[in-house]
C-alpha cells in the first residue's frame, strides 16, 4: 500500500516535471522543423519505442473489438486532432496565452467526469482548487499577453477545443480503458496519429524550410522518449489508480514548469509575477488535494 502511494506520487511528479520539460524541447525543434511534421514524427517514433517495449516485456496487443475503438478514438482525438489543433494554433498566438487557455481542461474534465459518473462525487475543494490554479496561470502570463481577437480568434478557439477533446477522451480512457494495458493503450493510438500527420505535414506545410540538425533530431528524440512513452504510459496508468480532477491538474504545474526552466536555460526573466501566479498555483494544488491529504494523515496516524 504504501509502496503504491510513493509510486503515485513519483508518477505524479514526474510527468509534471517532463511535460512542463517539453515546451522547451518543442520550441527548439520548431526551429528547424515545421509542427504537425515535428508531431507527427514524434509520435510515430513513439510508437515504435512503445512497440519494444512491449516486445521486451512480453506484453501482447490488446486486439479485442472494445480495445481497437477505443485505439482509434485515441489516435484521432486525443493524438492527431488535438495536438495538431496547438501546434498549429502556436504559429498564430502567444504561447503565453495557449497556455492559459489549455488551462481550462481540469474544468472540462470535471464537467466530462459528471456526465460519465453520475455517482462520482466532486468535493467543492477540487473546484475551488482548480479555479485558484487557473487564476494562477493566468497571473503568469498575463504580463506580456495582448489579445487581438481579429488575428487571433481562430488560434484561440484551436487550443481551446483542443483542451475540451482532452478532457472528454481522458474521461472516455478512466471509464472504457481500464482493462487494457497502459503501453498497449498507447502504442496504436501514437501510431495512427503519426500516420495522420506526416502526409498532413507534406500537404500543409513547406517542405523547403525543414533542417533536421543535431538539435531538432535531439528535440524529437526528447519529445517520443520522455513527453510521450515516459508521460503517457504512465498518466494512463494513474489514471487507473487515482481521481481523474487531481489527475488533470498537472496541466496546471506545466507552465510552472516551463517558465523556470526558461528562467533556467534561456535566460529569460522570474518575475514576481510568476512567483505570486506559481505561488496561486501550488495554493490551488493544495485545495483540490486537501481531501486526500487528510485522508492520508489520518490513516498513517491510525498506524502508530
Amino acid at each position: 500500500m504504501e509502496s503504491d502511494k510513493f509510486k503515485i506520487g513519483s508518477g505524479y511528479i514526474l510527468i509534471s516535471l517532463i511535460w512542463g520539460s517539453t515546451w522547451l524541447a518543442i520550441r527548439v525543434g520548431l526551429d528547424y522543423l515545421t509542427p504537425i511534421l515535428s508531431a507527427g514524427i514524434r509520435f510515430l517514433l513513439a510508437s515504435f519505442l512503445i512497440y519494444g517495449l512491449m516486445k521486451i516485456r512480453h506484453i501482447s496487443l490488446q486486439t479485442d473489438p472494445h480495445s481497437m475503438k477505443l485505439y482509434f478514438v485515441l489516435g484521432i482525438f486525443s493524438f492527431a486532432i488535438p495536438f495538431g489543433l496547438v501546434y498549429w494554433a502556436e504559429q498564430y498566438i502567444p504561447s503565453g496565452l495557449a497556455s492559459i487557455l489549455f488551462a481550462v481542461f481540469p474544468f472540462f474534465v470535471i464537467i466530462f467526469s459528471k456526465i460519465a459518473f453520475p455517482n462520482h462525487k466532486i468535493f467543492i475543494g477540487q473546484i475551488v482548487g482548480v479555479t485558484i490554479g487557473f487564476i494562477g496561470i493566468v497571473v503568469i502570463f498575463s504580463r506580456n499577453l495582448s489579445i487581438n481577437f481579429t488575428n487571433d480568434f481562430v488560434g484561440m478557439i484551436a487550443v481551446f477545443l483542443s483542451a475540451t477533446m482532452q478532457a472528454g477522451i481522458a474521461v472516455v480512457v478512466k471509464k472504457y480503458g481500464r482493462h487494457i494495458n497502459s503501453l498497449s493503450l498507447n502504442f496504436v493510438p501514437l501510431l495512427i496519429g503519426g500516420i495522420i500527420m506526416i502526409p498532413l505535414a507534406f500537404i500543409l506545410e513547406e517542405s523547403s524550410t525543414w533542417n533536421f540538425t543535431v538539435s531538432a533530431i535531439g528535440s524529437i528524440f526528447y519529445l517520443a522518449f520522455f513527453g510521450t512513452l515516459v508521460t503517457f504510459t504512465i498518466y494512463y496508468w494513474l489514471m487507473k489508480k487515482i481521481n481523474i480532477v487531481i489527475l488533470s491538474i498537472t496541466s496546471l504545474i506545466t507552465p510552472i514548469v516551463a517558465v523556470l526552466l526558461g528562467w533556467i536555460f534561456l535566460n529569460e526573466k522570474l518575475s514576481f509575477q510568476d512567483i505570486i501566479g506559481s505561488s496561486l498555483v501550488l495554493i490551488g494544488i493544495l485545495i483540490a488535494n486537501f481531501r486526500g491529504l487528510i485522508n492520508y494523515y489520518e490513516s498513517t496516524k491510525k498506524k502508530f
